[in-house]
């Protein structure tokens, strides 16, 4: 958890009287004692060089302000995007953190990461520690918002089942004299971090600690006390009695029963309708089924329910920001495993709308859950926009790699709006061919109306593709590949190895900017 830090104009000018680093921080400090670290921009000059940002100045006094400089110009440092030295003065830990010539939101966010992550180091053990490590965060680029993100993403490390912890890094606004404004995008930005950082936790989670029954628990423990929202957990013979017989293809072979989650976010009370519809994948544990994968980074398959943690962490932040619109989302929940009761390769099934599917690949699993989960929200809600996540194909890796998720839509509308929010999150969107004249024909079937897989060739494509033919008529509908950004191996932007959460922050921004057009 993150926390506002501030203090008034009267008393920042107090503390700074005493020109005592120390003792100013101590003074505005909502707690007893100061954090363990300040964080203080600097941008690059022309030349060689750096120039403390302005706020820094203004807000921790001109002696702490010259002893940082004396200790700076003994080092190299061009205050370079995310480049940090960390100084002590009067017995204070101050990270310096470049932001480079252009103070953007990226910037901001990129150099808070930079920030937090430099001071991880300095962190003790949990057991000996009296509370988290607490870093002060000036709102760089006078960007409160996105300094919030780019901290508390970079604090975030899933330690659930380690015995020997380090210290939480807790991120808190530096902002003496800030207005209410600031206060308020600092808490935006905590929203929608910690938003990401939920979907983060639940796809870190070891499959055992995650069956198809505890995700849903989960969610609904997450959700249900949140305002305006209601979780609906449906069984097994919910599932059959809605005829999602290609769903229950994939549940089949597991011990573990499948659920189907119904998630509801209410923000506009005048008006039943939810133009919004999300709907995530939820393979809980991927094996590949019959056509099982090789056992080469098959632990990785736990993040499988990448999409359905995106949609949780998606609702999450829609209901804590409040937004004035109606979302609902979907979400089916199955482990894809191998037995007895498995389907098996050229076996036939039929999904919610009638439509007959050769499964000529168990491993192309989560289409087959997403066909009936996408019928289901279409026809129950009639959304106006439907927006899917799922952790789909690896052809999607081979195509964007880790910079962009992959958005295959018809709409230029729907993929506009998209791409405007991913750009302001930071988040990048890639548009992909959604053409069922092209690739079609890759999916026919000699022996059913479709078959699961089509081949090598365009991958992607044809998953999309596939997943269109269970769209209703006039359901503007984006399927967003999000397998290629489900992991990263080492750090990358403003987050560290491991599990993303992306596009939580992006979806959010959309669904934000919608409900603020009052056009739906």
């Amino acid at each position: 958890m993150s926390a506002a830090w501030t203090t008034s104009a009267n008393e920042a000018r107090e503390a700074r009287k005493s020109d005592s680093l120390s003792s100013l921080l101590s003074s505005t400090s909502p707690t007893a004692s100061a954090p363990h670290a300040l964080v203080v921009g600097a941008t690059s000059k022309p030349g060689p060089g750096f120039e403390l940002c302005s706020s820094a100045a203004a807000s921790i006094g001109t002696g702490a302000l010259a002893a940082i400089e004396s200790q700076l110009s003994g080092l190299r440092f061009d205050a370079a995007l995310g480049e940090t030295r960390t100084v002590f003065v009067d017995g204070q830990v101050v990270c310096v953190v470049g932001l480079g010539k252009t103070s953007t939101a990226e910037a901001a966010r990129k150099a808070a990461a930079a920030a937090v992550s430099s001071l991880r180091s300095l962190t003790k053990d949990a057991k000996k520690a009296e509370g988290p490590f607490r870093v002060a965060l000036q709102p760089l680029a006078s960007d409160a918002k996105a300094t919030a993100e780019g901290s508390i993403l970079a604090a975030f490390k899933y330690t659930d089942n380690i015995t020997e912890k380090k210290q939480q890094i807790t991120p808190i606004v530096y902002a003496p004299g800030a207005g209410i404004e600031t206060v308020n995008k600092w808490h935006e930005g905590v929203i929608l971090a910690e938003a990401q950082n939920t979907a983060r936790h639940l796809m870190e989670t070891p499959a055992n600690f995650l069956t198809p029954i505890l995700f849903a628990q989960r969610a609904q423990s997450l959700l249900s006390p949140l305002p305006s929202v209601s979780v609906t957990v449906r069984d097994e013979s919910w599932i059959a009695s809605q005829k999602m017989g290609s769903f229950l293809s994939v549940a089949r072979g597991s011990a573990e029963p499948p659920r189907f989650l119904e998630i509801k976010y209410q923000g506009n009370k005048s008006s039943s309708d939810f133009p919004i519809g999300l709907v995530g994948k939820g393979v809980t544990f991927d094996t590949g089924g019959i056509s099982i994968k090789p056992s080469n980074d098959m632990a990785l398959m736990k993040g499988d329910m990448g999409g359905a943690a995106v949609v949780v962490g998606a609702i999450e932040a829609i209901a804590k920001l409040g937004l004035p619109i109606n979302v609902v989302a979907c979400i089916p929940l199955t482990e894809n495993m191998p037995s007895g009761t498995a389907t098996k390769p050229g076996d036939v099934v039929f999904a919610m709308n009638g439509k007959s599917i050769e499964v000529v690949d168990t491993d192309a699993e989560g289409r087959l859950i997403l066909a009936d989960a996408i019928n289901y929200t279409c026809k129950t809600f009639k959304p106006k926009s439907l927006i899917e996540f799922s952790t789909l194909t690896g052809a999607i890796d081979v195509a964007l790699g880790y910079p962009y998720a992959g958005v295959f839509t018809t709409s230029d509308s729907l993929w506009e709006g998209l791409n405007s929010a991913g750009k302001s999150a930071g988040d990048k969107l890639w548009r992909m061919p959604m053409d069922m004249d092209a690739y079609k024909s890759q999916i026919k079937s000699d022996a059913a109306d479709l078959k699961n897989y089509g081949g090598r060739s365009a991958g992607s494509c044809t998953a999309a593709v596939f997943l269109q033919e269970f769209v209703e008529e006039g359901v503007e509908f984006a399927h967003i590949d999000i397998a290629g950004v489900m992991k990263q191996s080492g750090s990358y932007g403003i987050l560290p190895k491991g599990m993303t959460g992306r596009p939580v922050r992006a979806i959010v921004e959309y669904v934000k900017t919608e409900a603020d057009s009052k056009s739906l």
